[in-house]
Formats: structure tokens, sequence, C-alpha cells
């Protein structure tokens, strides 16, 4: 058993992102999600007129566009020039860590785990019951990324690719004292059980149902907003997806059939609303 010693981030309104324009916090994460498709693919810079543009087609107001800038500047995510009288905005060497690592995990993402060799990375962490901050973090930061809670303080994830991200959850809970094995199965009770124990797959599921359902067809003719809501709304499936191995998961699987789509539509979509995002750059050029 070896200790933890943790390390001391005006078409038609799109179906998905129309949840999303209400206040400044949910508009900073589709900013994210813009400067990832958009603005990182494009030399990394854009000017304030282009995100106001882009956010106006997703129904956010422009104040509300503007404050989320600012945050995120403050942030350290985002860098700004003033060049005349207009503003252009460029991403720091730490938010293009940040967004080639989420694009790498997005589009890198297979909802079932094809070469799974058997074994489970575990993870001990007894939080204080008089803790609430430590036991919300572990709480919400292990489920995010895709970690199972099997019984109190004990959970599971068929990945291995997750320790780094173990390690730096543990250091903001606080806990010293957190453990994380590499694992195998050697008998006892039916895994299955564990499995439906520790994750909610009818959830999972319908939230894929619901992915399918919207993307099945473009619903929008702006090639922005379908790119955007498209990607907006399938980034948070690699984080709540443990990405099971096959023999765990319902047969058929709405997982593969929303990763199947997610691939076509994007490869349909993303060329025309990069031309788009072009266009809107070109106009503003000092």
């Amino acid at each position: 058993m070896t200790q933890i010693k943790p390390a001391v981030p005006a078409v038609s309104e799109p179906t998905m992102l129309r949840r999303h324009a209400a206040g400044t916090d949910s508009t900073r994460s589709v900013l994210f999600t813009v400067l990832g498709e958009l603005v990182l693919p494009t030399g990394g810079e854009a000017w304030t007129s282009a995100f106001i543009d882009v956010f106006g087609r997703l129904g956010v107001e422009e104040k509300t566009a503007r404050q989320a800038l600012m945050r995120t500047a403050a942030g350290n995510w985002l860098s700004s020039e003033r060049v005349g009288r207009r503003t252009l905005w460029r991403l720091t060497p730490a938010a293009e860590q940040l967004l080639r690592d989420g694009t790498e995990r997005i589009f890198g993402f297979t909802t079932v785990a094809e070469d799974w060799d058997g074994r489970w990375t575990v993870v001990i962490a007894r939080t204080p019951e008089a803790d609430r901050s430590a036991r919300h973090i572990i709480r919400t930061r292990l489920r995010w990324a895709g970690f199972g809670q099997v019984i109190p303080g004990v959970w599971l994830s068929p990945r291995s690719d997750r320790g780094a991200e173990v390690l730096q959850i543990l250091a903001q809970a606080g806990l010293p004292d957190g453990y994380l094995f590499a694992a195998e199965y050697q008998g006892g009770g039916p895994l299955t059980a564990m499995v439906s124990q520790a994750w909610d797959l009818g959830e999972l599921a319908r939230a894929y149902d619901e992915f399918l359902l919207t993307f099945g067809a473009a619903d929008s003719p702006d090639p922005l907003v379908r790119v955007v809501d498209l990607v907006h709304a399938w980034r948070r499936f690699p984080w709540i997806d443990p990405g099971l191995p096959a023999p765990f998961l319902p047969t058929p699987w709405a997982g593969t059939a929303a990763a199947t789509l997610f691939a076509r539509q994007h490869a349909a979509w993303s060329g025309d609303a990069i031309a788009e995002w072009k266009q809107l750059l070109a106009p503003a050029a000092p």
C-alpha cells in the first residue's frame, strides 16, 4: 500500500445552449468551448466583436459576453491588448495548454474501453464528517473524472490514465492520507453488481439519448451555432462517462451511437464553422 503525497484551470436559438445563456458563469463555460473550437485553431487571438457576434447567435447578451471575457482574463486564461478603440484577446500559454489537453480528451474519447486490461483504478479517500468542503470536492471532482463510489470513501474507475488527476483532487481537498491503487478482480460478488452500484448507467444512457435526439439533424443553418452547440454538449461526456468495458454496459449502448454521431457531425460542420469564424476576424483587422 503506497500512501499518496499530493503535489502542492440572430439565427434560431440552439437547443442545448439556451440553458447556458442566463448567467456569466455558464457563459464562461461556453466561452471555453469557443476558445478551444474556434480561437485555438486559428491563431489564438480574436477581437471582442467576434466573440460578441458568436454569443449573440447563441442567445447571449452582449453585456454577459463581455463579463465572461473579463472574468476569464482575470483567471489568467486570456490577455488583452488595446488597438485603437478595439480590444484584441489572446490565449495565455496556460490556456493554450488547457485547451490542447481538453481537445485531446474530448476528441480522443471512446465511450467503451475496447482495450481494457482488467485492471481498476481504486481511490480511498475518507473525509471528516465535519469537513463539508473536502467532501464536496472529492464527490464532485472524482465523479467528474469518471469515478464511481462503491462504498463511502472508496472510488473506482476502469481507466488507468487518471492518476495525476486524482492526486490533484486529493491535494485540492486537503487529504494527504488518500491512497491510489491499480487492482485486479480476484473473486467474490459479481462485478456487474458493483458497477451498477457505482454508476447510474440509466441516467447516462438518457443523456446520450438526448444528445442523439438533439444532434441527429442540424436545427440551425448557422455553422457557428451548430458546431459550438455540438462540441459544448459533447465535451462533458469524457468527464462523466467512466468508459466501462462492453461486458458491463447495456446492449445496445447509446454512448456508441452518440460518439459516432459526434464524430460524423463535427467532421461535416467544422470546416464551415472555421470559415465563418475567419470572416468575423477579417473585418476587425487593424
